[in-house]
């Protein structure tokens, strides 16, 4: 999962950076609104985290922004503001989620995936292709029915594979949504890891093209 973490508080920051990454999230990061929203526009993210209080451009204004160029992308509000009119303000204003510092990380962690599971499954919980299923609340993978043990890496990519069916999608596309940069130059991590879901899903569930990448077909 790729997140975006707009905050200026470097502790904070900093913290939240290592701590995501220590989990497997892919993190980039802005200390203003100015950098976070052009970051946002620019790239493609699972969730933004987003602070209220910023620097240049406050986090109202960036969320509005977003919105306003129709970037979906999921966003959770941190903020100091803890009111019920405070958290209003946000919501209103296009935030998804909204958490007052301070905030234990297990919590906004526990947000973020819920976001994450909202969002890519598009209110659906279970996504099917074949006789291959997800269960994305729970992050099981079933096969004839019969439970799929993955790596974390193979369950992503998986269901990003589910949720772009019928399209192929490039190592880069799945470089930027799943793998840092430095990991994928170091390795063929891609072609590992669909070699493994072939190997336990079935040869026939991904298709490949050298010069256009993977494909899940319905």
């Amino acid at each position: 999962m790729k997140l975006l973490i707009i905050e200026d508080d470097e502790n904070i920051l900093s913290l939240l950076q290592r701590a995501f990454s220590e989990d497997g999230y892919v993190v980039d990061s802005a200390m203003n609104g100015e950098d976070g929203e052009y970051l946002a526009l620019m790239n493609s993210y699972d969730v933004i985290i987003l602070d209220w209080m910023l620097p240049l451009k406050n986090g109202i204004e960036v969320i509005s922004s977003l919105r306003e160029k129709n970037i979906t992308t999921p966003t959770i509000m941190l903020s100091a503001k803890g009111d019920t009119e405070d958290k209003i303000i946000g919501l209103k204003h296009g935030a998804d989620d909204y958490l007052s510092k301070p905030f234990s990380f297990a919590e906004l962690e526990a947000r973020v995936e819920a976001l994450y599971r909202r969002n890519i499954s598009q209110g659906v919980t279970h996504l099917k292709i074949g006789d291959i299923e997800i269960d994305s609340d729970n992050k099981v993978v079933t096969k004839n029915q019969q439970r799929v043990e993955l790596t974390s890496k193979e369950y992503e990519l998986l269901l990003f594979f589910f949720k772009n069916k019928n399209a192929y999608v490039s190592n880069a596309m799945i470089e930027e949504q799943l793998w840092s940069n430095q990991e994928y130059i170091n390795s063929n991590v891609i072609q590992v890891t669909v070699y493994h879901l072939r190997k336990k899903l079935g040869k026939e569930l991904i298709k490949s093209n050298r010069g256009l990448g993977y494909k899940v077909e319905v």
